[in-house]
């Protein structure tokens, strides 16, 4: 037999005998419902690496996270759910030999053991991780729909380590899975020892963060939206602040995939919603104007089926109306399918009565026709193509490119990331309805808002005055 993994290894010059399929006792490919998957994984790597009474080095765990899978699972409903899963199993083993083996662990996490007895070079780890993604990729059929599994992979090969036992393998390909993670969706990471420092540091955060969550110590900081128009505060986003007790200010970028690990996400949205909305009631209150608050959700949020109704509840709590809160869903959660959780909820949220904005356009892969069947009010313009907008033509010439589509749309738009009243000026001259950066404003704690907000309207001095271009 020979298959793509044979095939690989021969393009980077390494022995084929190694992997001739007899050498090796055969690895049982997957747990049945009867065996603790960890128990599984923990026996297929100890039968190769005790394999014909030698250390075989380049034997290679990975920890796959197929990002998507939930979300394609909530898609296809309870009925499905397990179809769908044994189909990504079989696209897994499908991009292996006989003797590996692939393992369902938890939720949307499958381990994979590579056998080989001699140890491989980086790039042909990356390219065994690389081929496990493009299998996922390939569009799987949800109910009437079609998803694409995005996997974010980690992997520990046993010449990594200083003592390859299976425990210490399994440790390693999972905490170069939590980087990946942490890099981004779809991102690979090879383990190395540096990392295991980063996840001690990660762990002790998960400790702290739910504490830090109840105790009102993870809170929003808002940052004004004005009109290009009027030069009025037309909004804030609440963004997401942890100053901790003993480390002080701890950036998102530390502490979301803390939150994540501790299943703290919808919580976090729990409670940002809430706050924003006790903003609202406090301005109102002091006759300041702040038409809408809005906050991010994640995607955790965005695929709970009970979101819209949580959401009306806070805001009924707070006696306001839908349209004082916008939800702002990241264009890179964003699919296709109507038929999809996350666009189910934006509709929800939509026929609620709250904004809706679609944010960081630019970065992902959201469609006019996506855009066309989301219920979307308002585009937020990613900062890359802001920055130097004022003295950058081809810049200039994509967010014209941007703001007509909308206009035809009739998506309102929103500039990201202004840093200087020559970008301020130049948006307002090509006709984006509003911005938001630190030339407006740096994000503010709350008590200092009211402040901010009775300077702000008894001046208006951050407001262009040159004339719009036509589009």
């Amino acid at each position: 037999m020979t298959g793509w993994f044979e095939a690989l290894l021969a393009a980077v010059t390494l022995p084929l005998a190694v992997f001739a399929l007899g050498r090796f006792p055969p690895v049982r490919r997957v747990s049945t419902s009867n065996d603790d998957p960890r128990s599984v994984l923990h026996h297929a790597l100890a039968t190769i690496l005790g394999s014909g009474g030698r250390m075989h080095l380049g034997a290679t765990c990975l920890f796959v996270r197929a990002d998507d899978l939930n979300s394609a699972i909530a898609q296809a409903g309870p009925s499905a759910a397990q179809d769908l899963i044994d189909r990504v199993k079989s696209r897994l083993r499908s991009a292996l030999r006989e003797q590996d083996a692939v393992i369902r662990l938890e939720d949307a996490s499958f381990a994979i053991v590579v056998d080989s007895a001699t140890p491989m070079d980086i790039e042909s780890l990356m390219q065994i991780a690389t081929r496990v993604q493009s299998t996922l990729a390939d569009p799987v059929q949800v109910g009437s729909g079609f998803a694409r599994l995005r996997a974010s992979v980690g992997l520990c090969q046993a010449n990594g380590l200083n003592t390859p036992t299976p425990d210490a393998i399994i440790e390693a390909a999972e905490t170069a899975l939590v980087e990946a993670r942490g890099a981004g969706i779809g991102s690979i990471r090879i383990y190395a020892p540096a990392m295991r420092a980063r996840r001690n540091t990660r762990d002790m955060l998960v400790q702290d963060v739910a504490h830090a969550l109840e105790n009102g110590d993870i809170k929003p900081w808002f940052q004004p939206q004005l009109s290009t128009d009027t030069g009025r505060v037309t909004g804030f986003e609440a963004l997401v602040r942890w100053h901790h007790p003993d480390r002080g200010p701890i950036p998102p970028s530390d502490f979301m995939p803390a939150l994540d690990s501790a299943g703290l996400l919808e919580r976090l949205g729990e409670v940002m919603v809430e706050q924003s909305l006790r903003a609202l009631v406090s301005w109102d209150a002091e006759g300041l104007d702040v038409p809408c608050v809005g906050v991010n959700l994640s995607s955790a949020d965005l695929n709970n089926p009970a979101l819209a109704e949580r959401i009306s509840w806070q805001i009924d709590r707070f006696d306001l109306t839908p349209d004082r809160l916008a939800i702002e869903v990241l264009e890179s959660v964003v699919t296709s399918s109507p038929d999809d959780a996350v666009a189910k909820n934006i509709a929800a949220l939509a026929a609620l009565g709250c904004h809706v904005d679609l944010d960081d356009f630019g970065t992902g892969h959201a469609s006019i026709t996506t855009l066309r069947q989301l219920r979307i009010d308002r585009l937020k313009i990613d900062r890359s193509f802001v920055t130097g907008v004022d003295k950058d033509r081809e810049q200039q010439n994509m967010v014209t490119t941007i703001l007509a589509m909308c206009e035809h749309l009739g998506i309102a738009t929103l500039a990201e990331g202004v840093e200087t009243t020559g970008e301020h000026a130049m948006l307002a001259q090509l006709g984006c309805n509003h911005v938001q950066g630190f030339a407006i404003a740096h994000p503010m704690p709350f008590e200092e808002t009211h402040a901010w907000l009775r300077a702000q309207v008894g001046t208006l001095v951050i407001r262009p005055t040159l004339r719009r271009k036509s589009l």
